[in-house]
Formats: C-alpha cells, structure tokens, sequence
C-alpha cells in the first residue's frame, strides 16, 4: 500500500466534501474547488474524513494512489487557508504593477508585458524595497504575492511570471522566487591583465 495513498484524509467542519462517481467537490470558506479521481482510484467518505482504495497492484495504478490524496488534502488545504507564493523583480528600471484584473511586468523589454490574472487568483499591490547585492550596490526589488484556493493555478501562474525574464547569473537581474538562491558566475576576467 502507498504510505501516503492509504493515510485518511480529514475534513475540517468549515468544509463540506461531496464525492460522486469519479469526481470530488470541495467547498470552503475561501471557494469551491473540483477534481476527477484518476481510473482505478475509489474514494469513500466516512464521517469526518475521506480514505482512497486502489482496485489493483498494477503499477500506474499504485503511482495514482497518493496522487488522488494528495489533491483531495491541497483542495482542502486551498479552501481553508489558501494557497500564496510570492516573486522578486530585480533590477534598475525592473518593476510590476497590478492595473484591474491585468499583470503589467517592466522587465528589460521594449513594453512591459502584460498578463491576465487567472480567474480565482488574487495580486495585491506590489511592494518595492532597496537591497544591497555584493558587486552591484543597491538594487530596486519590488514583491509580487499570487494567491488563490487552488495550489496548481497559483503555482501556474507564478512559474509564468517568472519564466518572462529569469535571473541572470552574473548580477542576478530578472525574477525569481522569493528565497531562490541564484548562483553567480564570475565574469570575464579582463583580458592580457596578468
């Protein structure tokens, strides 16, 4: 049995989970959530929690087992306390903005890209702070934070922003994940200096 697949799931009483067929509807304070449970995977609720089964050993199957409780925990998870991940834009001149349900990122380009923000997600304003990097001095850093009830959308979302204008590995200009830890390249050494 899967260590984690075959681990109940508890239901907080703020959260109402209804299971039919093949599909699991979550409902919380935060929203309501939807999932298909994969083939080969039964769900049954019992009282305050909700336990998977698997109909066989067969190894796709045994792989989907976790996966299917892992979703159900996240829904609950989102609909309760939600989901959040926050991003760091680097750079002089680097800088985003929220401007209704629009994602305006000014990032090196000719035009600041814009982006939708995804049904269900929420940015508030930005932050902008100074912070000192070695060999650079001080760097304008503006906070994004994306949150949501739903761990892949937000996580989608914010894997997006990022991939606009990673960080570089010599100054450590672009966006990244909030704690990310890029590691730098020495530059090129001037040329003929001995």
């Amino acid at each position: 049995m899967s260590r984690i697949g075959r681990l109940p799931v508890a239901i907080p009483a703020s959260v109402a989970v209804s299971i039919k067929s093949q599909s699991i509807e979550v409902k919380g304070p935060k929203g309501t959530l939807a999932a298909q449970v994969p083939q080969g995977i039964s769900a049954s609720q019992d009282g305050s929690s909700v336990t998977f089964a698997r109909s066989s050993d067969e190894r796709a199957v045994r792989a989907l087992h976790g996966l299917a409780r892992a979703l159900l925990a996240n829904m609950i998870k989102g609909v309760t306390e939600g989901f959040s991940k926050s991003l760091e834009v680097i750079g002089v001149g680097y800088s985003a903005k929220v401007q209704g349900r629009d994602l305006l990122v000014s990032v090196g380009f000719s035009q600041p890209v814009k982006m939708t923000i995804p049904e269900g997600l929420d940015v508030p304003a930005p932050t902008t702070a100074n912070i000192s990097m070695t060999g650079v001095g001080s760097v304008p850093v503006t906070t994004l934070t994306i949150r949501g009830a739903d761990k892949q959308k937000v996580g989608q979302f914010a894997a997006s922003i990022r991939a606009i204008r990673p960080p570089e590995p010599y100054k450590g200009k672009g966006i990244r994940y909030k704690g990310e830890e890029v590691r730098k390249k020495a530059g090129k050494a001037m040329a003929g200096a001995e």
